[in-house]
Formats: structure tokens, sequence, C-alpha cells
């Protein structure tokens, strides 16, 4: 990894005034010093195999004694824990990311931008921008007007465990990612050009086969005015397409991360509230959130379902649930590899039910994404079936069609039944999400799970 300068120190992401009106900082992002085995210290979204504690055990043989971000993150499968395990695991995030400071882990801080390069085992490279949102510009409400806007539903109920490892945290690290409808491909050529005029600041293998990322630092005004100008073209296109009367025009969706922002913002809220008044409180670092910009229309972006699996119900009775959407009729399929190729067809909307080697294939007339339908169905049934043998069912969300499989399989030992979403399409996002607010919870994922963000660039935040 190249050697680092710390330049223009200062612990606040205070945004030049160009970039105000684009709710862009330019943050102190820290790296690991030079040395560091990224492959070890790299690791994926903690939202990411929420059904599968091999990965993560798997992850953590990888790091070893190295030091890794997965000390600095909450995986989510983990959350199921309890109360008094997520306590003693969330304050030993918080001392790790201390000692990591304290300890020489990092290489000096340095301020700018991050233009990175993600190469991914399925499909083209992906292009990407670290920096820092304001959180003044974000809201997650349905029908909101701001800058920032939630692409998916955000469940209050799922925002305490991951404001309580924001809260009061040395670090932060991201995996948030913002997209922008840059269907001309405005931004990231020039910021690519512009980037390659030096030597990377890092570049490695990712672990567990998910393929290479490398990054150049921007940290400089004229890089910055660059980024700005763009992305202040895409602000005016966003006015005519998706209007600003009353609030902001849309130019950022949220891609992956949704309750981690909003956790951000209520973090802030909370701090704006308690500390009203002061004089430097507009500038403290819990104001901004540490995200990657990327382009809807990448081509190294690919939208996925995200599909959703139903532990300890009846079968017969998910059955009769999904009969109850709009024009359904089911029949029997010959098992996943089937059932696969009958989802992802262009006649009409079909989704997959799975259940042991009980495989069907639903038909359906309803308009829009599957989810649309779908979600309000399952909230129901979750909430009012008894389930099987005395235990409620309980539903969770999975990135990819063959740990879908591998669960609706019940080879864990849980009784469970896999639903398979059909194919998302990229085009029409920021419009549906301008018109009608925000899309049910989970509706889409960009790409396969080990595709998503891996932890690497971190910024000061309480500390």
């Amino acid at each position: 990894m190249a050697e680092m300068k710390n330049e223009n120190p200062g612990k606040n992401a205070a945004p030049p005034s160009p970039l105000e009106s684009l709710g862009l900082g330019v943050p102190e992002i820290l790296l690991p010093r030079q040395g560091t085995d990224l492959l070890k210290w790299a690791v994926v979204a903690c939202d990411q195999f929420t059904q599968d504690r091999a990965y993560w055990e798997h992850a953590g043989k990888t790091r070893g004694d190295a030091p890794s971000t997965l000390e600095l993150i909450f995986p989510e499968v983990y959350l199921e824990e309890g109360s008094p395990s997520r306590e003693r695991r969330i304050a030993a995030i918080h001392r790790s990311m201390g000692s990591y400071l304290a300890g020489g882990i990092f290489a000096p801080p340095r301020r700018g931008w991050v233009y990175l390069e993600r190469d991914t085992p399925f499909r083209k490279t992906r292009r990407g921008l670290v920096a820092a949102v304001d959180l003044e510009r974000y809201r997650w409400a349905a029908g909101a007007k701001s800058l920032i806007r939630a692409t998916e539903g955000t469940l209050k109920e799922r925002l305490p465990p991951r404001m309580d490892v924001r809260r009061g945290a040395p670090l932060e690290c991201p995996h948030i990612l913002l997209l922008l409808d840059d269907d001309r491909d405005t931004l990231f050529p020039p910021l690519a050009e512009a980037a390659r005029r030096t030597e990377p600041v890092y570049r490695s293998p990712l672990m567990l086969g998910s393929g290479e990322v490398r990054g150049w630092f921007l940290d400089g005004e004229a890089q910055w005015n660059l980024a700005g100008e763009k992305l202040a073209e895409l602000r005016r296109r966003a006015e005519t397409r998706y209007g600003g009367e009353g609030g902001d025009p849309f130019l950022y969706a949220v891609g992956d991360g949704n309750h981690s922002l909003a956790a951000a913002k209520g973090i802030w809220e909370e701090y704006k509230t308690a500390h009203a008044g002061e004089a430097d409180l507009a500038g403290h670092p819990a104001r901004w959130a540490l995200v990657e910009l990327e382009n809807l229309y990448d081509p190294g972006i690919s939208f996925e379902p995200i599909h959703r699996v139903i532990f300890n119900a009846d079968p017969g009775k998910l059955i009769a649930l999904l009969s109850r959407l709009p024009g359904a009729a089911s029949r029997p399929v010959e098992g996943p590899g089937k059932l696969r190729e009958l989802v992802k067809g262009e006649a009409g909307q079909r989704l997959g039910f799975v259940s042991g080697d009980r495989c069907l294939v639903f038909e359906t007339n309803a308009p829009g994404l599957a989810t649309v339908s779908l979600q309000p169905l399952l909230d129901s049934f979750i909430a009012r079936d008894q389930g099987s043998g005395g235990v409620r069912p309980s539903m969770d969300y999975i990135h990819g069609e063959e740990e879908l499989f591998r669960l609706a399989a019940g080879k864990d030992g849980r009784p469970a039944a896999g639903l398979l979403l059909p194919p998302v399409r990229k085009e029409g996002l920021f419009e549906t999400i301008a018109r009608s607010g925000p899309l049910p919870r989970k509706s889409f994922s960009l790409g396969e799970a080990c595709e998503k963000r891996f932890y690497l660039e971190c910024r000061r935040l309480f500390a």
C-alpha cells in the first residue's frame, strides 16, 4: 500500500462551499498502515450471510490474529443472541476501535475521497467514490423531499442495535452505498482518469473468493471541483426529472445500508438535541456518514432480488397465503433448477415456493415489483400465525439462490420454506421512489452477498 501523507489535518468533515448544495463533505479518512494484510483487514458488510454462521467463523479463521475490521463491526447473524451478549459484543467493538486508534494500526489520516474499483466473481469492474454525506440532507420517511432518500421501507424496531453500535463509537467504517441516476456515465470516467495519475493507496484480493478492490486518493481541490461539477449537473437534471418543489431534488438513493444510514441519522439527531446551542455543533463528525457513491447504471452493478425464508411455518398455510396474490395460479415443478428457470423467465411475473423437496411456481398478474403485493401478506402472516409446535414463525431475507435452497431443504435442522423472487430491473427506480416513496423493505439487492461492500476505509466519529 502506498505511503500516506497527513494533509489538511482537522477532525471535521466541513465541505468546501461548492459542495454544500450537494450534501457532500471531504472527510479525513483512515486506512491501515503500510504493510497491513488487507485480505485479512477487509470483511463483507455485516448484514450479509445472516443465516450462515459458518461464513463468519471462516472469516474469523481467515483473519486469525491480524488487525481486521471484523473486530469493528457487529455481524447481524449474532443479533439473535440476546441483550446481554449484544451489549458485551458492542462494548468489545468500541474497545477494539479505541485500541486500533491508540495502537498505531492506522496510517496518519488523509483528507479527501477515495475513488475505487471493485472486481467481483460475477461481473465487470464496479466503480465507486468514498465520501462523507450530510445527514441533514437525508430523510427516510415516506414522502420525504430530501436530497438523499430511502429506496426501501425502514423499520424502527431494527434501528436500536445499529444505533447502539454507533452511539459513542470512536470510529465508523462504511458499508452504505448511495446510488446516482447517471445513465450518461458522466461522473466516473473523468474521476478514473484523474485518479490513475497516481499510484493506488491500496490494492488487494478480498477474502473468501470475493474478488479484488483497488483505491486511489483524491485529495486535491481540482479533483473535488471536478466531481462537484459533474454532481451539480446531475442535481440540475434531478430538478427537471423529479422536481425540487417543497424540498430538495432527488440526487442520491440509498442502494444498500438503509437501516445503517437511518441509525446514523438517529444518532445525529440524538447528539444534536443533547448539545443544542454549542458553538461547534454543526461541524461535529456525527453530522456526517461515510458512504460509497455508485452509478445505478454501472455495468458492474446487478440488481438482484432478495428472497424470503420463513421458519417454523406450516407449508400448506404458506401455499394458501400465496394463492391470495392477485390472479395467482400455481403448479408443481421438478426441482430447484427448473424452478429457478421459470421464475427468471420473461413471461409474466412468477415466484417460487420450495420446502424440503417440494417446489411450486406461482404466476400472478400483480403489477410492479413482486414485493409490493407479497410483503404485506407475509407481514400479516408472521404477526398472526401460531407456528409449528407452538414456536411462532419468523422470516429472514436471503441474498443468493443457493443459500435459499439450502435453508429451505432444512439441512440446518430447522423446518423452513423459501420464496424465490423474480428479477428486478434498474430502470425507473428513481422515478418510482420520487413518485411513490420507498419500496417494501428488502425489495432488491446490489448483486450477490459476496459482492457487497467490504469495510476498508474508516473515519473518526466520537474520538
